[in-house]
């Protein structure tokens, strides 16, 4: 499993300019953006050429509007947006959002699909994911827990769409990691990861992280895991977490 750094969250206390510089500096070949828009999508490509990084991920636009009726121009003019910036970095994941409830998750259920559908066929070379959010920090977000992300992706039906799988969002939302793993197994392409409840890093020694790896590991992941945390303070010496890890093969830059 290859590490990335989210530059947004643990580098946010930077400009935007020095959070690429200083993600190389701390070992990583591998970036996550949550939202590249502050800027044309040249420049970012500039700034990821120039210290040699890769980006793996961004969002669409917040709110994103994928399963809110009647909101279809927003949604597509999110993902245009999105699939310029990853045309011109490189980019292959994007991380689509569902926005919140509605009285009728039927109906977005359906919008959902519509509109995804709508993405795959105009952008067939990019990969979408979805991701379950807590419901105490997101309380109205659509979807919570991944049985609800399982459920759309297979009404979805495209190896195009996948689930991002956050230990975060799993572990406060009160829900058993390994499980969860071993439940969404099948449809994980992207993991996360950050320390519940504050999102700082991770303690190895709490709420079954060290576990959640080797769960990882067990079902055959090998993908990229992006730290998507705030650090207490500094981020290198933050990253001591990962030490054991990183020794055991489970993890590396």
């Amino acid at each position: 499993m290859y590490l990335a750094a989210n530059i947004s969250m643990l580098y946010h206390n930077l400009p935007e300019s020095d959070r690429f510089a200083a993600a190389a500096n701390d070992g990583f070949k591998r970036v996550e953006i949550l939202a590249p828009y502050n800027h044309p999508p040249q420049w970012y490509a500039e700034q990821l050429k120039k210290h040699s990084l890769q980006l793996v991920l961004i969002n669409v636009p917040a709110p994103g509007f994928a399963a809110t009726p009647l909101h279809e121009p927003q949604f597509k003019a999110g993902i245009i947006q999105a699939a310029q910036v990853c045309r011109l970095t490189g980019c292959k994941a994007v991380h689509i959002l569902a926005g919140d409830k509605t009285t009728d998750s039927a109906q977005q259920s359906q919008t959902l699909r519509q509109n995804i559908s709508w993405a795959i066929q105009q952008y067939p070379l990019l990969t979408w994911h979805l991701e379950a959010l807590n419901a105490i920090d997101m309380p109205n977000y659509f979807y919570s827990e991944p049985q609800h992300v399982i459920d759309e992706i297979i009404s979805i039906d495209n190896a195009n769409v996948g689930m991002q799988f956050d230990f975060y969002h799993v572990i406060k939302q009160g829900l058993n990691l390994e499980q969860q793993i071993s439940l969404c197994a099948s449809f994980i392409r992207h993991v996360q990861v950050a320390g519940s409840p504050e999102r700082n890093e991770p303690d190895a020694c709490l709420d079954t992280i060290v576990q959640g790896f080797h769960a990882l590991k067990d079902i055959g992941y090998n993908g990229v895991v992006g730290l998507e945390y705030r650090p207490k303070s500094n981020v290198a010496f933050g990253l001591s977490w990962l030490n054991t890890l990183i020794k055991d093969g489970l993890l590396k830059f």
